[in-house]
């Protein structure tokens, strides 16, 4: 006996001594396929120039890729993308705009606009996105809000509202200021949020588009003394099929920085680049916004919300205390159906799953259609993303006395 219970511990020994070994290999596979992946990301990382950049989906909001995206800097001209939108959003094409001695005062670059000059806005904007003029910026500003600084708080507001959290706009031109302990700029997600605003949600996207897609443009002022000339300087709209838009921007502070858009596949991206290069490097910009342009092309898919919900959308209902119902004694019940709202689909990799939670309110009747009912809550990776409302398909009446006897004599009769 005493043999059989060595042999037996000698056993159990064994089998945990194989299991640990087992364990401990695949702790290791483990540990080194992460190693691998945290190299391969930050191999990607170093590759890049730029010191903040961002890529995103453009039609969600989704960050997909970011190296220090959070981080503050200095965002020079590209500043000039909210500029041009508040513009469309708060004046007309046709205003008129009178320039001012503090306008005329801007250092390069400058379209040379002259004190008591007038100007339409529409041929601004050209001078703004095109050749990103900073005397400009400044006559749209004062036109809109009276002053660079009021301008300036309109600008903030802007972007609190499209949901930036670390940007602070002291100028309409992105030249480099301080005020107080402030400094003007923000961060390439930040940027990348307000680019987004400005070719897929602005009420004035298409203006937007339309300005920062064209070539040339020439023009003159109002009384038809001076005439002038402009020429896209984004050279991302021909570097890529798809390119849609973008700005460039440069201080000896904020050195090059860029942020652009581009629709193909199905796909909407957006790049921002802040801090890539200095003079000398003009053309790591474009390096770096072809790289995470390819990257997202190449390692994302889209897929669509509806095929997500379609395994269940159809069959999804709610329960409702104290409703109408066909049949005395069956709870009544109720279709749901998804609040569709700008979000239509996401990218994933291949290799990410998507998954639902489905989370409803206690309904009470009466119901009334399109009530709101609960949410669909999106994940990504165990993450979650975003959430969509549910709401009612139709109406159900609450019980009465009067449907009650209906229901009594209807069986009695049967």
């Amino acid at each position: 006996m005493r043999g059989d219970r060595v042999i037996y511990f000698k056993g159990r020994m064994l089998i945990k001594i194989t299991c640990l070994i087992i364990g401990l290999f695949f702790l290791c596979l483990l540990s080194k396929t992460k190693c691998y992946a945290k190299e391969e990301e930050n191999s990607f990382s170093s590759s890049l120039y730029a010191q903040s950049a961002v890529l995103m989906d453009g039609s969600s909001g989704r960050v997909l890729y970011e190296k220090n995206g959070q981080e503050f800097l200095p965002n020079a001209s590209t500043t000039k993308i909210l500029t041009c939108i508040l513009a469309l959003e708060h004046a007309q094409l046709t205003d008129v705009v009178e320039v001012s001695s503090y306008a005329a005062s801007m250092p390069d670059v400058q379209l040379h606009i002259r004190e008591g000059e007038q100007y339409y806005m529409r041929d601004l904007l050209y001078s703004l996105m095109l050749e990103s003029h900073n005397d400009v910026a400044v006559a749209i500003a004062e036109h809109i809000s009276g002053s660079q600084e009021e301008f300036s708080k309109l600008m903030n507001l802007k972007a609190e509202e499209i949901g930036c959290k670390n940007t602070m706009f002291l100028t309409p031109n992105g030249l480099d200021a301080t005020q107080n302990v402030n400094s003007h700029g923000t961060t390439a997600e930040d940027l990348a949020l307000i680019m987004r605003y400005c070719i897929k949600l602005s009420p004035k996207k298409e203006q937007f588009l339309q300005i920062t897609q064209t070539p040339e443009y020439s023009f003159t002022n109002i009384e038809g003394t001076r005439s002038f000339y402009c020429r896209n300087h984004n050279v991302f709209l021909q570097m890529m099929e798809g390119a849609i838009s973008g700005k460039t921007g440069f201080t000896g502070k904020a050195g090059y920085c860029y942020v652009g858009a581009l629709e193909r596949e199905g796909k909407c991206y957006i790049v921002a680049l802040l801090a890539c290069g200095w003079p000398g490097n003009k053309n790591y910009k474009w390096s770096d916004c072809r790289k995470l342009m390819e990257y997202g092309l190449e390692n994302y898919q889209v897929f669509s919300l509806d095929e997500l919900e379609a395994s269940y959308i159809n069959e999804l209902t709610a329960t409702v205390e104290n409703g109408k119902r066909d049949e005395i004694g069956e709870a009544a019940t109720i279709p749901l159906v998804r609040k569709k709202g700008e979000i239509s689909q996401i990218l994933l990799k291949e290799e990410e799953k998507a998954t639902v939670q489905i989370i409803r309110n206690k309904l009470e009747a009466p119901v009334e259609k399109n009530q709101e009912a609960g949410v669909l809550i999106y994940y990504i990776n165990n993450e979650k993303w975003m959430e969509e409302s549910l709401v009612c398909k139709e109406n159900v009446g609450k019980i009465d006395y009067k449907w009650c006897l209906k229901r009594i004599v209807t069986k009695i009769l049967n």
